[in-house]
């Protein structure tokens, strides 16, 4: 059984104890029934049914645990599901409460300035679902372990650069919420090292601010070179985030 200092109906009632929070912003999507509670000092969620992640929370990753815990012991949570957390010590895990299959360490980033201009920007364009088979071919070429692919519902628009007929570089604009958001973001393996990564960031980010006040992105702990660049282009600002696969 859970225990939480405050039950949350509703998504204005999360984010206010969120305090209006960009990932909160971003990960709480408008029409949901939802569901929270505030536990010391982390606020976290439930999302619908058959959504991924199953959970997200921010704050006290101790709380934070403690509530998901208790969310698995009730039936709530079940093998195979995904939650997000706040950055957490493997070893802080409830021994024989919440088992664990994988254990991913990631940060969200996100800025609300408009990106420094990179040469070969203008290139960047709006792609339609007659670019869809170049999409395909370019993300196996070279992301093949991406979750955006052409086809999938969380996607808004796709962008990219071609180089005359062939598609070198491509990004998913995959906003929801109240922030922009990119994912998906590559280039052609022969094609890297000319700035084309710069360029098509920071044209889908200059793209989305127009419609957003804040644009974010995530990105593995572990991907230094890209965290370099997100910085260098405004991403400066971080929440260091788990994502636990149940098991």
């Amino acid at each position: 059984m859970i225990t939480a200092d405050q039950v949350l109906e509703g998504r204005d009632a999360i984010l206010a104890a969120a305090r209006h929070h960009p990932y909160a912003r971003h990960a709480l999507w408008r029409g949901d029934r939802l569901r929270g509670w505030l536990r010391d000092d982390a606020v976290g969620w439930l999302m619908p049914a058959g959504r991924s992640p199953a959970g997200d929370a921010i704050g006290a990753p101790g709380a934070a645990v403690e509530v998901f815990a208790g969310l698995a012991a009730d039936g709530v949570l079940r093998p195979g599901q995904w939650l997000h957390l706040p950055r957490l010590d493997p070893a802080v895990l409830p021994a024989g409460r919440l088992t664990v299959d994988r254990h991913d360490e990631w940060d969200f980033l996100w800025t609300a300035a408009a990106p420094p201009h990179q040469a070969e920007e203008e290139r960047v364009v709006r792609l339609t679902g007659a670019d869809h088979p170049a999409l395909t071919e370019l993300i196996e070429e070279s992301f093949p372990t991406t979750t955006s692919r052409p086809g999938d519902p969380r996607v808004v628009d796709w962008y990219g650069i071609r180089d005359g007929d062939r598609l070198v570089a491509g990004g998913a604009d995959r906003s929801r919420g109240d922030v922009g958001f990119l994912a998906g973001l590559t280039v052609a393996p022969d094609r890297r090292g000319q700035g084309l990564g710069g360029a098509l960031t920071a044209g889908m980010t200059r793209a989305l601010l127009a419609r957003y006040d804040h644009v974010a992105l995530g990105v593995y702990r572990v991907n230094v070179g890209a965290i370099r660049l997100y910085r260098r282009l405004g991403f400066t600002n971080t929440l260091a985030r788990t994502s636990l696969l149940l098991g």
